[in-house]
């Protein structure tokens, strides 16, 4: 007679049984994720900070230092408009001077400006002059106080009527005042400077743009910069910029980029005839906007640097350029008829016109 288990330990074995591959199973699944899960990497060192910029020039190097324990003195150019303005005797422009201090300013560009109906059915040029002229001629707005001291009372070509315009409204009295005033005044070295001197003199921080300088940067005065940039509508091409790293020509908008400059109070721009091309890239690149003050000769006597077309075209595009900043909220308040230059238009002797104009807009949104 076989001899009876004792109760319960046929299950106490399953029990344990059971157990036992648990265990394996766990172990195996905990080596399965540890093998899944990838070793640290050792940390790469740090890469070395950008060099802070500095404007181009082999010249622009760094002063010695001063003697331990001196207190340094530098000489900087605003960035911002609340910052208290430059200072100094003439010299070569210091390093630091245009170092960007701000965030980056521009939207995406538009392709093209957007032109205007033609005036008439009939496409003509004399549809299209007598449009254009008579816009440029009709002042937008009431300025009660502007500077008229350099108005040509003759026909002296060299006394030029920059004006601008000094209302309260406009801000720019208060910035003259405070010295928290700053020009651009694009042109060329035969150009008089009268007007940027006196602007200095006033309290502006005047910065202007001339290629015929010697040196990359020279403060004249306290106030008054000198580079030896020209303003176009184009940065340089890749392949040449890479060729010619100190490149003298820049858009406006780089400009204000490598400046550190988000705001001009005052724009001056007497470019031969390349104002238009600059002007249609200051539409399409937004830089407008940082703009208070526009004061553009205007040159009619061709249709200017890279615009063509027929002549009743080309005057639709001068129509419709202008017509933009009128969109931007620019209003012309002062409009000047050079008689002293060749009374052409495109060439012709037609319409009463001059070949230069002087016309002057303050931006009605400007803060």
């Amino acid at each position: 007679m076989a001899r009876d288990r004792p109760p319960g330990k046929g299950c106490s074995a399953l029990r344990r049984g059971l157990l036992g591959a648990a265990l394996l199973l766990g172990l195996r699944l905990c080596a399965e994720l540890r093998s899944a899960v990838p070793a640290p990497r050792p940390s790469a060192p740090s890469a070395p900070r950008a060099p802070a910029f500095r404007p181009p020039g082999p010249h622009l190097q760094p002063a010695p230092g001063p003697p331990r324990g001196a207190r340094r003195q530098v000489t900087y150019v605003r960035s911002g408009r609340r910052a208290p303005p430059g200072g100094g005797g003439s010299g070569t422009l210091e390093p630091s001077c245009c170092a960007p201090r701000g965030r980056p300013r521009r939207k995406g560009p538009r392709w093209q400006i957007r032109l205007q109906p033609w005036a008439g059915p009939a496409q003509s040029l004399d549809e299209e002059a007598w449009r254009f002229l008579r816009y440029i001629s009709t002042t937008q707005i009431a300025c009660d106080h502007m500077n008229t001291d350099n108005l040509a009372t003759d026909a002296s070509p060299a006394q030029k009527p920059w004006s601008v315009c000094l209302d309260d409204r406009f801000g720019l009295a208060h910035q003259i005042h405070s010295k928290q005033c700053r020009l651009y005044s694009l042109g060329l070295g035969s150009d008089d400077t009268r007007f940027e001197v006196s602007m200095a003199n006033d309290g502006c921080e005047v910065h202007r743009f001339d290629p015929s300088i010697k040196s990359a940067h020279v403060l004249e005065s306290q106030r008054l910069w000198y580079h030896r940039l020209s303003i176009d509508w184009r940065d340089p091409h890749p392949a040449v910029a890479a060729q010619k790293p100190h490149s003298n020509t820049r858009k406006l908008g780089s400009i204000l980029n490598e400046f550190g400059h988000h705001k001009i109070d005052i724009l001056k721009a007497d470019l031969e005839s390349a104002e238009w091309k600059v002007l249609e890239n200051l539409i399409l690149e937004d830089v407008l906007e940082q703009i208070g003050q526009l004061i553009f000769e205007i040159h009619l006597h061709w249709p200017g640097f890279e615009v063509g077309g027929s002549d009743s075209s080309v005057v639709r595009f001068w129509y419709s350029l202008l017509k933009e900043l009128e969109l931007k909220d620019f209003r012309l308040f002062h409009s000047y008829k050079d008689l002293s230059k060749p009374q052409l238009f495109l060439k012709k002797d037609i319409f009463n016109a001059s070949s230069c104009y002087t016309l002057s807009w303050v931006n009605t949104r400007w803060k």
